[in-house]
């Protein structure tokens, strides 16, 4: 059996280059992965600016101590420019965002003022006070946002004030769903004695979709040879990704493996962790493909841990691995060694630091326990059983 790492390296090692990129208008960016460092093309804000609702003034007239009157020559709301410059002994009634007056350089917040009968009375102020300076926030030419950043509401505000309708992103990865066995049935039809309703496509499609893939879904192979076939090798010639769930196993009527080796290759079928350790990960033709476990919590680890990060380097992201941290067990956890083992824990800040205990059962076919639980607990290989107190390396849930 390869090793979780090994597993990891490998699969990652198979995508060559991200998938092309497209462009896309600013409302259509969320969640897509940026193709290209974006440049600002000015500075922004693009002119000296008032941060506060006040009076410009120039600095010369602020007295040192006691208070001074200056006379008020003009208001200047946000979007509007004065033309002319200020002299000395003059101010400007200035709104939040109007650009500074040649002369002035610093503002006097309303609060702090008195006026009357044309002229305003002014205290003691540092030179520069309020005012937000040119290229304060973006210089011109530099480079905002690295290309693979997957784009958050922040990001694209910050695209939007540099007045730019559409950016270049990666195309989502295209992503082919299948579900395989007898005794899967689909939900909303009928179910016959000895089947169960097909959880894994659901989870699944999600997983991608959250992931920012496109999903073409396949529903349910029979334990039939040639349309398991069929299936897949179409499934192939437009996906960049082919994803089952079961039939990986070693019994009579788990084809994927053996209809893999057919149409493909076949590059390891067994990793050494608990739970999810049959696994066919390979290609046929052009696509990744990848033969889940058919227990649930099997499944969906497989995929955070195999597919997940094939996802996110075909789109051009930077960041390929979930991040983590240590935490405090606070229960015993049995624990074998020679293989890497995944709880589903409950995650919580007590007393100063995290602490992590365990769902309970930790059966692959326990859904619920994914329901229950807000992160993984990693358990290493060469460690064996677990004490309270001791650390454990947890992943939360954030992407599942």
């Amino acid at each position: 059996m390869i090793s979780v790492r090994d597993a990891q390296i490998h699969v990652l090692s198979r995508v060559a280059a991200p998938v092309a990129p497209e462009v896309v208008s600013l409302t259509q960016g969320l969640g897509r992965v940026l193709a290209q460092d974006l440049r600002a093309p000015f500075d922004v804000p693009p002119a000296d600016n008032s941060a506060v609702d006040g009076y410009a003034v120039t600095s010369a007239d602020i007295p040192v101590d006691g208070a001074r009157e200056l006379e008020v020559v003009a208001d200047l709301p946000a979007g509007a420019v004065y033309e002319a410059a200020l002299r000395p002994g003059e101010a400007i009634r200035i709104m939040t965002g109007a650009p500074m007056p040649a002369g002035a350089d610093t503002v006097i917040p309303l609060e702090r003022v008195t006026r009357a009968d044309g002229r305003v009375r002014i205290p003691p102020l540092a030179k520069g006070s309020n005012v937000r300076l040119r290229g304060e926030d973006v210089s011109s030419g530099t480079v905002v946002i690295e290309a693979g950043a997957v784009l958050r509401p922040q990001e694209l505000g910050l695209i939007a004030s540099l007045g730019l309708p559409e950016i270049l992103v990666r195309r989502r990865p295209r992503v082919a769903i299948l579900s395989t066995g007898d005794e899967i049935a689909e939900p909303g039809q009928p179910r016959r004695p000895g089947q169960i309703y097909d959880s894994n496509r659901f989870m699944l499609r999600s997983a991608v979709e959250l992931c920012g893939g496109e999903v073409t879904d396949l529903g349910i192979a029979p334990d039939d040879r040639d349309p398991l076939r069929a299936q897949i090798l179409e499934a192939s010639r437009s996906a960049d990704v082919v994803i089952t769930s079961g039939g990986v196993s070693v019994g009579d009527y788990d084809l994927v493996k053996e209809v893999l080796g057919e149409l493909g290759t076949i590059d390891f079928w067994q990793v050494a962790m608990q739970p999810g350790r049959p696994l066919a990960a390979g290609r046929v033709g052009d696509a990744h493909f990848f033969g889940l476990p058919g227990n649930p919590v099997a499944s969906m680890l497989t995929f955070a841990l195999f597919v997940r990060p094939v996802l996110w380097k075909l789109a051009g992201r930077r960041q390929l691995s979930a991040r983590g941290f240590h935490a405090r067990a606070s229960e015993a956890m049995p624990k074998r060694r020679d293989r890497r083992e995944f709880k589903r824990g409950v995650l919580s800040y007590q007393d100063g630091s995290w602490e992590v205990r365990t769902t309970g059962p930790q059966g692959s076919g326990i859904v619920s326990s994914m329901v229950a639980g807000n992160c993984l607990i990693v358990i290493e290989e060469d460690r064996g059983d677990v004490e309270p107190g001791d650390t454990v390396w947890v992943e939360p849930f954030a992407d599942l």
